[in-house]
């Protein structure tokens, strides 16, 4: 808790909070990559505590929010089927899809079960050799490494009745295409830390030359945020467009070897769609074909990443690319609520408009 507490000291931010008072002397705008970011930042009030020249710009980090709902569409159809146990984690239960949700499909009769590992559905599968048992392998490069190790196992096991519906998704890539957009306001980023912390750095120099962005890894505390401004201002202010560490307790350049070693060994970049983005080439990760076995599209059919639409009334993919922000949104608050969403964003811990719901919806209110 000591270690934590430092990370969270009101005079070390106010420290930073004055160097980057000192260094600023135009506006810049600086996207925080992750949702957990984005959560720190509303909590404490960081983005109203920077100089006004200074924007934050909400990114698409959180990977609940991202998962197309045509992936969602094909889990509740998969989940529904008497002889499936279809696990997923609690965060994804409420995600609307189409039509409906996990938890509605439990409700209706679907064996569906909250695991809080890809191996409890490893488990599972192991108690219930008569019934088909499919883990939901959703997120980052974060979740990536430990959803490999559930299929290495369930090879090693020889489980014929365990596969995945794989919905993964690559940071860098978004970034680049969020950059190569003619609407991008992006100048710099703060780069999710636990991605890092998994695939290391050696990935964002290139992004950084291509299109003359600083790139700094975040952690999620108060003062790791700020402190992740400050250098990004600080690059931003003397021209310069590097990727710089401010999360080096935990982040490493080469990032984590034997995690990188399963996820290589189980996954192969893929192209993949983004809920709110499209299609965005090799910016996800895909079973291998050594693996085709445990691929829950192989058995049960491929996803059609066409076929789904949000709300009319949603703009979550606005706001998942930082064009919009939650409480611009004729929803927020009103039809869209955590107990009745519109879009992902409001459901997931990670999304832009939970956090925005559970810190400044008092401000919006009647909007």
């Amino acid at each position: 808790m000591n270690h934590l507490k430092q990370f969270r000291d009101p005079d070390a931010a106010q420290t930073l909070l004055a160097a980057i008072r000192r260094i600023v002397t135009r506006p810049h705008a600086v996207m925080e990559i992750c949702g957990g970011q984005t959560h720190a930042i509303l909590k404490y009030g960081l983005d109203r505590l920077l100089p006004d020249e200074i924007t934050l710009i909400h990114g698409p980090g959180c990977p609940v929010c991202v998962t197309p709902a045509s992936v969602l569409d094909k889990a509740h159809e998969i989940a529904a089927r008497p002889e499936v146990i279809f696990c997923s984690f609690g965060d994804m239960l409420r995600v609307p899809g189409t039509h409906t949700d996990l938890f509605s499909v439990k409700a209706n009769g679907g064996d569906v079960r909250v695991v809080y590992s890809p191996l409890d559905a490893v488990k599972i599968a192991r108690e219930n050799p008569s019934r088909e048992v499919i883990f939901f392998a959703i997120g980052f490069e974060t979740t990536a490494p430990a959803n490999a190790m559930a299929a290495y196992q369930a090879r090693r096991e020889k489980l014929p009745n365990f596969s995945m519906l794989v919905s993964h998704m690559r940071v860098p890539p978004a970034m680049e295409a969020l950059l190569a957009s003619p609407d991008c306001r992006v100048q710099g980023f703060l780069a999710a830390g636990h991605v890092c912390a998994v695939m290391g750095t050696e990935e964002y120099p290139p992004i950084a030359d291509r299109f003359h962005v600083p790139i700094v890894v975040t952690g999620f505390e108060p003062v790791d945020v700020l402190q992740g401004v400050y250098q990004c201002v600080k690059q931003l202010e003397e021209g310069r467009a590097e990727v710089e560490n401010a999360y080096a307790r935990v982040v490493r350049r080469g990032g984590n070897p034997a995690a990188l070693r399963i996820l290589s060994d189980v996954f192969e970049p893929s192209d993949q769609f983004w809920r709110g983005l499209g299609l965005i080439p090799a910016s996800g990760f895909r079973l291998r074909d050594e693996y085709a076995e445990y691929n829950a599209e192989t058995k049960f059919g491929a996803v059609d990443h066409a076929s789904s639409a949000e709300p009319d009334e949603c703009i979550s993919g606005l706001i998942l690319q930082g064009a919009r922000e939650p409480h611009q949104c004729s929803a927020f608050a009103k039809s869209c609520t955590p107990e009745h969403p519109l879009g992902a964003p409001m459901v997931s811990s990670e999304g832009a408009c939970a956090a925005y719901y559970r810190y400044r919806r008092l401000e919006h209110a009647g909007r």
